[in-house]
């Protein structure tokens, strides 16, 4: 069953429950799609956020509230505790933009459901998501494809991969690593360069705590994901893509040009895993089509709103508004998914325009196709004529933002 637009004139007549709203955790470009969302259908939003928010010139945004630290435990904890007591937040519904935040969220889930609406699951089936050890344990135990991957406890281990190359050298917890480096993943081309990057990332995220992969041939472009919002097994509304840009181009730390596709074959092994763990919530599952075999091989698993799920609205399924009406006891009827439509399209200028800039500079991509893309979009993560202050506060920031997480 696919969203139409008589389907959302409707659903924006609802009433929601009195005194109910969203928090959402990061007002970076995610966290103003969700705001934007919510916002056009009346409900309340605020935004809780430890850096300089575009979120905060939305229209949509009633407050926003800075604090110095939301990636450690007990500081983000602490924010969400002084936010409710401060704005009168009790039976908000939360919205984490952050992988860490999700999982500080699943941890203490038992607590902030005193005051809040938590959709993110529990710990175990978090932790699945969080650390790509567990997650390609239950991809193995299940029979999904996932790309050969190795553990290695110290360096002569890593005997088991030399010869493989070339690799990636990723860590199992992205959070300890990213930060650091900027960086989701090095490629080793050598055993000498594979030996040097497991030092370097071990030297960031600790021993035991870094995965040596192959490398499944192909660009960004191969890269394919399925995005749900998932209630007890099935999915209440789904939309597939294909990522066709990604900054860095290699290994992206984010999508900066996506498309709806049609390609039922990712949706039983994605739901498949998610029940296996236990999941409910807002997911995004990623895959890389292996151009040897033809398969597609799992690479992560997002247990929250993901960059571009803007995306979703402009092809029929809103997912931040599916998962505020789930939340607050009013889910999607049917029993069929509501689905998106095929050949919608997104981008996000900021990292789109300097990363075609090099690719076309390398002569991985040509000037005539990739004006022809721009030509096709539908819908820009943060540049809006109906809310126009957010994509003026994203200029001004470029400084700070290429400073703080390299745009």
């Amino acid at each position: 069953m696919t969203a139409t637009l008589a389907g959302t004139r409707t659903a924006r007549r609802r009433r929601h429950p009195v005194g109910s709203g969203a928090l959402v955790i990061g007002g970076d470009y995610q966290g103003l799609g969700i705001a934007r969302s919510l916002g056009r259908h009346g409900i309340p939003v605020s935004v809780l956020d430890d850096e300089r928010s575009i979120a905060r010139g939305s229209r949509y945004v009633q407050h926003t509230v800075r604090v110095p630290d939301l990636r450690g435990e007990p500081e983000t904890v602490a924010a969400l505790a002084s936010a409710r007591e401060r704005l009168g937040l009790d039976g908000w519904v939360l919205y984490p933009t952050r992988d860490e935040t999700v999982a500080v969220l699943a941890r203490h889930r038992r607590e902030l459901s005193r005051w809040f609406r938590v959709p993110t699951p529990d710990w175990p089936a978090v932790r699945a998501c969080w650390d790509k050890r567990e997650t390609y344990a239950v991809a193995e135990r299940l029979g999904i494809p996932h790309p050969l991957t190795w553990v290695p406890a110290d360096e002569s281990d890593l005997a088991a991969a030399a010869g493989s190359e070339p690799l990636v050298i990723k860590p199992a917890i992205k959070e300890h690593f990213i930060y650091a480096t900027r960086a989701k993943a090095w490629r080793a081309d050598t055993t000498a360069e594979l030996r040097d990057r497991f030092r370097s990332a071990v030297e960031v995220t600790g021993p035991g705590e870094v995965l040596v992969q192959e490398l499944v041939p192909g660009g960004g472009s191969e890269q394919y994901s399925y995005c749900a919002l998932v209630r007890d097994g099935r999915a209440l509304a789904s939309m597939t893509v294909r990522r066709r840009r990604q900054h860095p181009s290699d290994f992206g730390r984010a999508s900066t040009y996506v498309e709806t596709v049609e390609l039922p074959e990712l949706e039983a092994p994605s739901l498949r895993w998610l029940a296996e763990v236990g999941f409910s919530g807002l997911v995004e599952v990623e895959y890389k089509r292996d151009p040897r075999d033809g398969r597609f091989k799992l690479l992560d698993v997002n247990a929250r709103t993901w960059g571009y799920h803007s995306l979703g609205a402009a092809a029929g399924v809103d997912f931040p508004y599916l998962l505020f009406r789930a939340e607050t006891g009013d889910p999607p009827a049917g029993s069929e998914p509501v689905r998106a439509r095929p050949g919608v399209r997104w981008i996000r200028l900021l990292t789109d325009v300097p990363n075609a800039a090099r690719d076309l500079r390398r002569g991985d991509l040509r000037l005539r196709d990739y004006l022809g893309s721009l030509r096709g979009v539908d819908t820009e993560a943060v540049f809006s004529r109906t809310d126009p202050v957010p994509g003026l506060y994203e200029l001004a920031l470029l400084p700070y933002l290429a400073l703080r997480r390299g745009l």
